[in-house]
Protein backbone atom coordinates (compact mmCIF):
# COMPACT_ATOMS: atom_id res chain seq x y z
CA UNK A 1 0.00 0.00 0.00
CA UNK A 2 3.03 2.52 -0.08
CA UNK A 3 2.67 2.82 -3.47
CA UNK A 4 -0.88 3.74 -3.46
CA UNK A 5 -0.59 5.91 -0.53
CA UNK A 6 2.12 7.99 -2.58
CA UNK A 7 -0.16 7.97 -5.07
CA UNK A 8 -3.28 8.79 -2.85
CA UNK A 9 -1.08 11.76 -1.69
CA UNK A 10 -0.48 12.86 -5.53
CA UNK A 11 -3.88 12.27 -6.42
CA UNK A 12 -5.42 14.38 -3.63
CA UNK A 13 -4.02 17.60 -4.72
CA UNK A 14 -4.61 17.50 -8.29
CA UNK A 15 -6.75 14.81 -9.32
CA UNK A 16 -9.05 17.95 -10.54
CA UNK A 17 -6.56 19.22 -12.82
CA UNK A 18 -8.00 19.90 -16.49
CA UNK A 19 -5.35 17.70 -17.95
CA UNK A 20 -7.92 14.24 -16.61
CA UNK A 21 -10.75 13.26 -18.28
CA UNK A 22 -14.08 13.64 -15.78
CA UNK A 23 -14.20 9.42 -16.34
CA UNK A 24 -10.55 9.37 -14.83
CA UNK A 25 -11.29 11.95 -12.00
CA UNK A 26 -14.90 9.90 -10.90
CA UNK A 27 -12.08 6.76 -10.73
CA UNK A 28 -9.52 8.96 -8.33
CA UNK A 29 -12.33 10.26 -6.29
CA UNK A 30 -13.75 6.66 -5.60
CA UNK A 31 -10.35 5.37 -4.49
CA UNK A 32 -9.85 8.78 -2.48
CA UNK A 33 -13.15 8.06 -0.63
CA UNK A 34 -13.01 4.31 0.02
CA UNK A 35 -8.76 4.79 0.93
CA UNK A 36 -9.86 7.47 3.66
CA UNK A 37 -13.09 5.49 4.98
CA UNK A 38 -10.53 2.16 5.16
CA UNK A 39 -12.83 0.26 2.81
CA UNK A 40 -10.72 -0.92 0.05
CA UNK A 41 -10.59 -4.21 -1.17
CA UNK A 42 -8.19 -6.57 -3.10
CA UNK A 43 -11.06 -7.61 -5.38
CA UNK A 44 -10.93 -4.01 -6.26
CA UNK A 45 -7.49 -4.28 -7.71
CA UNK A 46 -8.37 -3.56 -11.48
CA UNK A 47 -9.46 -0.19 -10.31
CA UNK A 48 -5.72 0.13 -8.68
CA UNK A 49 -4.34 -0.84 -11.87
CA UNK A 50 -6.40 1.42 -14.05
CA UNK A 51 -5.65 4.25 -11.77
CA UNK A 52 -1.64 3.41 -11.57
CA UNK A 53 -1.35 3.63 -15.40
CA UNK A 54 -3.38 7.27 -14.95
CA UNK A 55 -0.75 8.27 -12.67
CA UNK A 56 1.88 7.31 -14.34
CA UNK A 57 0.71 8.66 -17.78
CA UNK A 58 -0.22 12.01 -16.36
CA UNK A 59 2.04 12.62 -13.38
CA UNK A 60 5.11 11.37 -13.76
CA UNK A 61 5.68 11.16 -17.83
CA UNK A 62 9.09 12.73 -19.05
CA UNK A 63 8.09 15.27 -21.04
CA UNK A 64 8.47 14.93 -25.11
CA UNK A 65 9.60 18.59 -25.63
CA UNK A 66 12.69 18.46 -23.53
CA UNK A 67 15.11 20.39 -25.60
CA UNK A 68 17.08 23.74 -23.47
CA UNK A 69 16.83 25.86 -27.03
CA UNK A 70 12.73 26.88 -26.61
CA UNK A 71 10.37 28.28 -29.02
CA UNK A 72 11.57 31.83 -27.60
CA UNK A 73 14.34 31.76 -27.80
CA UNK A 74 14.49 30.81 -31.56
CA UNK A 75 11.83 33.70 -32.05
CA UNK A 76 14.51 36.29 -30.46
CA UNK A 77 17.08 34.81 -32.52
CA UNK A 78 15.32 35.49 -35.58
CA UNK A 79 13.59 38.89 -34.60
CA UNK A 80 17.11 39.99 -33.67
CA UNK A 81 18.88 38.30 -36.59
CA UNK A 82 19.21 39.40 -40.62
CA UNK A 83 16.06 40.53 -41.76
CA UNK A 84 16.01 37.94 -44.75
CA UNK A 85 15.66 35.26 -42.26
CA UNK A 86 12.41 37.01 -40.98
CA UNK A 87 11.02 37.16 -44.56
CA UNK A 88 11.52 33.68 -44.95
CA UNK A 89 10.14 32.47 -41.95
CA UNK A 90 7.33 34.63 -41.40
CA UNK A 91 7.11 35.91 -44.67
CA UNK A 92 7.25 39.79 -43.56
CA UNK A 93 9.73 42.05 -42.16
CA UNK A 94 11.57 42.61 -38.81
CA UNK A 95 9.27 46.06 -38.56
CA UNK A 96 6.13 44.81 -40.04
CA UNK A 97 5.70 41.83 -37.68
CA UNK A 98 6.29 44.11 -34.15
CA UNK A 99 4.13 46.40 -35.84
CA UNK A 100 1.46 43.35 -35.98
CA UNK A 101 2.16 42.21 -32.81
CA UNK A 102 1.39 45.62 -31.39
CA UNK A 103 -1.94 45.57 -33.70
CA UNK A 104 -3.59 42.78 -32.55
CA UNK A 105 -2.17 43.00 -28.73
CA UNK A 106 -3.58 46.39 -28.56
CA UNK A 107 -7.22 46.00 -30.82
CA UNK A 108 -7.55 41.96 -31.09
CA UNK A 109 -7.53 40.80 -27.24
CA UNK A 110 -4.00 38.78 -28.31
CA UNK A 111 -2.19 37.86 -24.49
CA UNK A 112 0.91 36.72 -22.84
CA UNK A 113 -0.34 33.56 -21.09
CA UNK A 114 2.24 30.60 -20.28
CA UNK A 115 3.22 31.35 -24.37
CA UNK A 116 4.38 34.87 -25.01
CA UNK A 117 1.91 36.37 -27.34
CA UNK A 118 5.10 37.27 -29.74
CA UNK A 119 5.67 33.44 -29.47
CA UNK A 120 2.06 32.89 -30.70
CA UNK A 121 2.03 35.39 -33.54
CA UNK A 122 5.28 33.82 -34.70
CA UNK A 123 3.81 30.08 -34.27
CA UNK A 124 0.98 30.64 -36.11
CA UNK A 125 2.72 32.89 -39.08
CA UNK A 126 5.11 30.08 -39.14
CA UNK A 127 2.35 27.52 -39.36
CA UNK A 128 0.57 29.60 -42.45
CA UNK A 129 3.30 31.30 -44.62
CA UNK A 130 5.57 27.86 -44.60
CA UNK A 131 2.34 25.21 -44.67
CA UNK A 132 3.95 23.39 -42.14
CA UNK A 133 2.55 20.43 -39.81
CA UNK A 134 1.53 20.30 -36.51
CA UNK A 135 4.80 17.81 -35.45
CA UNK A 136 7.41 20.24 -37.09
CA UNK A 137 5.64 23.10 -34.99
CA UNK A 138 6.20 21.08 -31.97
CA UNK A 139 9.17 20.43 -32.55
CA UNK A 140 10.06 23.92 -33.50
CA UNK A 141 8.64 25.89 -30.48
CA UNK A 142 9.51 23.08 -28.10
CA UNK A 143 5.34 22.88 -27.27
CA UNK A 144 2.91 20.08 -27.08
CA UNK A 145 1.01 19.17 -30.23
CA UNK A 146 -2.14 20.17 -28.32
CA UNK A 147 -0.83 23.38 -27.33
CA UNK A 148 0.27 24.27 -30.56
CA UNK A 149 -2.97 22.86 -32.05
CA UNK A 150 -5.38 25.30 -29.33
CA UNK A 151 -2.56 28.95 -30.24
CA UNK A 152 -3.06 28.19 -33.82
CA UNK A 153 -7.10 28.04 -33.59
CA UNK A 154 -7.28 31.28 -31.27
CA UNK A 155 -4.51 33.30 -33.39
CA UNK A 156 -6.88 32.16 -36.80
CA UNK A 157 -9.71 33.84 -35.14
CA UNK A 158 -7.86 36.77 -34.45
CA UNK A 159 -6.85 36.81 -37.97
CA UNK A 160 -10.40 36.80 -38.83
CA UNK A 161 -11.44 39.19 -36.68
CA UNK A 162 -8.78 41.80 -38.17
CA UNK A 163 -9.18 40.51 -41.54
CA UNK A 164 -12.90 42.39 -41.15
CA UNK A 165 -11.65 45.57 -39.92
CA UNK A 166 -8.68 45.15 -43.28
CA UNK A 167 -9.66 44.12 -45.83
CA UNK A 168 -12.45 47.34 -46.56
CA UNK A 169 -12.45 49.59 -49.46
CA UNK A 170 -10.93 52.88 -48.26
CA UNK A 171 -12.94 55.80 -47.27
CA UNK A 172 -14.20 58.01 -50.49
CA UNK A 173 -13.40 55.17 -52.65
CA UNK A 174 -16.42 54.26 -54.29
CA UNK A 175 -17.06 58.29 -55.10
CA UNK A 176 -14.53 58.35 -58.02
CA UNK A 177 -14.27 56.70 -61.28
CA UNK A 178 -11.63 54.18 -61.26
CA UNK A 179 -8.04 55.40 -63.61
CA UNK A 180 -8.55 51.83 -65.49
CA UNK A 181 -11.79 52.29 -66.55
CA UNK A 182 -11.62 56.61 -67.49
CA UNK A 183 -8.68 56.17 -69.22
CA UNK A 184 -9.62 53.08 -71.47
CA UNK A 185 -12.03 53.85 -74.29
CA UNK A 186 -13.25 49.95 -74.13
CA UNK A 187 -14.98 50.84 -70.74
CA UNK A 188 -15.17 54.87 -70.91
CA UNK A 189 -17.97 55.65 -70.49
CA UNK A 190 -20.24 52.42 -70.57
CA UNK A 191 -18.75 51.61 -67.25
CA UNK A 192 -17.76 54.90 -65.55
CA UNK A 193 -20.16 52.92 -62.22
CA UNK A 194 -18.38 49.96 -61.88
CA UNK A 195 -16.57 49.65 -58.88
CA UNK A 196 -14.56 46.09 -58.80
CA UNK A 197 -15.28 42.68 -59.56
CA UNK A 198 -16.40 39.51 -57.35
CA UNK A 199 -15.51 35.74 -58.00
CA UNK A 200 -14.40 32.77 -55.92
CA UNK A 201 -11.33 30.96 -56.58
CA UNK A 202 -10.29 27.18 -55.09
CA UNK A 203 -7.20 26.56 -52.60
CA UNK A 204 -6.10 23.15 -50.86
CA UNK A 205 -7.60 22.52 -48.17
CA UNK A 206 -5.86 19.63 -45.50
CA UNK A 207 -8.52 17.96 -44.24
CA UNK A 208 -8.97 14.91 -42.02
CA UNK A 209 -9.69 11.78 -44.45
CA UNK A 210 -13.40 11.46 -42.55
CA UNK A 211 -14.16 15.14 -43.36
CA UNK A 212 -13.12 15.49 -46.92
CA UNK A 213 -16.28 14.61 -49.47
CA UNK A 214 -17.96 17.63 -49.16
CA UNK A 215 -14.39 19.48 -49.85
CA UNK A 216 -13.52 17.81 -53.19
CA UNK A 217 -15.35 18.72 -56.28
CA UNK A 218 -14.33 19.24 -59.71
CA UNK A 219 -10.95 19.32 -59.11
CA UNK A 220 -10.84 15.81 -57.25
CA UNK A 221 -8.99 17.08 -54.29
CA UNK A 222 -9.81 18.88 -50.92
CA UNK A 223 -10.43 22.61 -52.17
CA UNK A 224 -12.16 25.30 -49.85
CA UNK A 225 -13.96 27.89 -52.31
CA UNK A 226 -13.42 31.80 -51.33
CA UNK A 227 -15.65 34.23 -52.55
CA UNK A 228 -13.37 37.74 -52.99
CA UNK A 229 -13.93 41.27 -54.18
CA UNK A 230 -11.02 43.76 -55.76
CA UNK A 231 -10.83 46.82 -56.96
CA UNK A 232 -9.42 47.96 -60.12
CA UNK A 233 -5.78 48.54 -58.44
CA UNK A 234 -5.74 44.49 -57.79
CA UNK A 235 -6.75 44.93 -54.38
CA UNK A 236 -8.85 43.24 -52.35
CA UNK A 237 -11.38 44.69 -50.35
CA UNK A 238 -13.36 41.79 -49.43
CA UNK A 239 -12.73 37.74 -48.21
CA UNK A 240 -15.14 34.77 -47.75
CA UNK A 241 -13.13 31.88 -47.01
CA UNK A 242 -13.55 28.65 -45.53
CA UNK A 243 -16.28 27.13 -47.56
CA UNK A 244 -16.46 23.64 -49.04
CA UNK A 245 -15.14 22.69 -52.10
CA UNK A 246 -18.85 21.90 -54.01
CA UNK A 247 -19.96 24.62 -52.26
CA UNK A 248 -21.93 27.19 -55.17
CA UNK A 249 -20.47 30.38 -55.93
CA UNK A 250 -23.88 31.90 -55.54
CA UNK A 251 -24.70 30.04 -51.92
CA UNK A 252 -21.35 31.69 -50.91
CA UNK A 253 -22.12 35.09 -52.30
CA UNK A 254 -26.05 35.16 -50.85
CA UNK A 255 -24.64 34.59 -47.18
CA UNK A 256 -21.91 37.14 -48.00
CA UNK A 257 -25.03 39.77 -48.34
CA UNK A 258 -26.82 38.15 -45.63
CA UNK A 259 -24.74 37.91 -42.90
CA UNK A 260 -24.34 41.80 -41.52
CA UNK A 261 -21.12 40.84 -39.26
CA UNK A 262 -19.25 40.18 -42.42
CA UNK A 263 -19.56 43.99 -43.65
CA UNK A 264 -19.42 43.34 -46.91
CA UNK A 265 -18.90 46.74 -48.82
CA UNK A 266 -22.54 47.15 -51.02
CA UNK A 267 -22.02 48.98 -53.29
CA UNK A 268 -23.40 52.84 -53.14
CA UNK A 269 -26.79 53.31 -55.41
CA UNK A 270 -26.03 53.65 -58.82
CA UNK A 271 -22.61 51.82 -58.61
CA UNK A 272 -22.24 48.24 -59.19
CA UNK A 273 -19.52 45.38 -59.35
CA UNK A 274 -18.89 42.97 -62.41
CA UNK A 275 -20.44 39.06 -61.58
CA UNK A 276 -19.75 36.14 -63.87
CA UNK A 277 -23.19 34.27 -65.04
CA UNK A 278 -22.71 31.78 -61.89
CA UNK A 279 -24.12 35.07 -59.73
CA UNK A 280 -27.25 36.24 -59.34
CA UNK A 281 -28.84 39.30 -61.79
CA UNK A 282 -29.45 41.76 -59.22
CA UNK A 283 -29.26 45.63 -58.45
CA UNK A 284 -25.44 46.77 -57.83
CA UNK A 285 -24.54 42.98 -59.34
CA UNK A 286 -23.80 43.20 -63.09
CA UNK A 287 -23.65 40.12 -65.67
CA UNK A 288 -23.06 39.47 -68.93
CA UNK A 289 -26.15 38.32 -71.25
CA UNK A 290 -26.45 34.58 -71.13
CA UNK A 291 -26.13 32.56 -74.37
CA UNK A 292 -23.56 34.94 -76.01
CA UNK A 293 -19.74 34.46 -76.08
CA UNK A 294 -18.44 35.59 -73.03
CA UNK A 295 -15.09 34.48 -72.15
CA UNK A 296 -12.01 36.27 -74.31
CA UNK A 297 -10.59 32.40 -75.29
CA UNK A 298 -14.10 32.03 -76.88
CA UNK A 299 -13.51 35.04 -79.09
CA UNK A 300 -10.19 34.46 -79.85
CA UNK A 301 -10.98 30.54 -80.96
CA UNK A 302 -10.75 30.47 -84.58
CA UNK A 303 -10.17 34.45 -85.38
CA UNK A 304 -14.11 34.88 -84.27
CA UNK A 305 -14.98 38.62 -85.18
CA UNK A 306 -16.97 40.09 -81.88
CA UNK A 307 -20.64 41.07 -83.44
CA UNK A 308 -23.45 42.37 -82.21
CA UNK A 309 -24.76 44.53 -79.16
CA UNK A 310 -24.71 41.73 -76.59
CA UNK A 311 -21.51 39.61 -77.73
CA UNK A 312 -19.77 43.08 -77.89
CA UNK A 313 -20.88 44.12 -73.97
CA UNK A 314 -19.87 40.20 -73.20
CA UNK A 315 -16.71 41.33 -74.58
CA UNK A 316 -15.67 44.44 -72.64
CA UNK A 317 -17.28 42.53 -69.78
CA UNK A 318 -14.95 39.67 -69.24
CA UNK A 319 -12.29 41.69 -70.72
CA UNK A 320 -12.87 44.24 -67.44
CA UNK A 321 -14.21 41.67 -64.95
CA UNK A 322 -10.76 39.69 -65.48
CA UNK A 323 -9.09 41.95 -62.80
CA UNK A 324 -10.26 39.64 -60.42
CA UNK A 325 -8.84 36.39 -62.17
CA UNK A 326 -5.62 38.47 -62.65
CA UNK A 327 -5.74 39.03 -58.58
CA UNK A 328 -6.13 35.41 -57.81
CA UNK A 329 -3.24 34.41 -59.84
CA UNK A 330 -0.50 37.17 -58.25
CA UNK A 331 -1.85 35.51 -54.72
CA UNK A 332 -1.58 32.20 -55.79
CA UNK A 333 1.73 32.67 -57.42
CA UNK A 334 3.37 34.44 -54.45
CA UNK A 335 1.48 31.50 -51.61
CA UNK A 336 1.96 28.74 -54.13
CA UNK A 337 -1.15 27.79 -53.84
Amino acid sequence: MDEFNNMYNSFYMNYDTPELSEEAQRIIATIVTQVENNNYHEEEEYVLSSVLVHHETYFTMQPRMDSNYTGQMWVDEVLNGHNDRCMNIFRMPKNIFHSLLHDLQTNYGLKHGKVSAMEKLALSLYILGNRESNSNATERFQQSGKTVNRIFIDMLHIFARMGIDTIKPTEGQFEKVPNHIRHDTRYWPHFKDCIGAIDGTHIKACISSSCQIPYIGRKCEPTQNIMAVCDFNMCSIFAFPGWEGTAHDSRIFLQALRKQELKFPHPPPGKYYLVDSGYPQMAGFLGPYRGERYHLLDSRRGNHQVSGKKEIFNHAHSSLRSVIERTFGVWKKNGQY
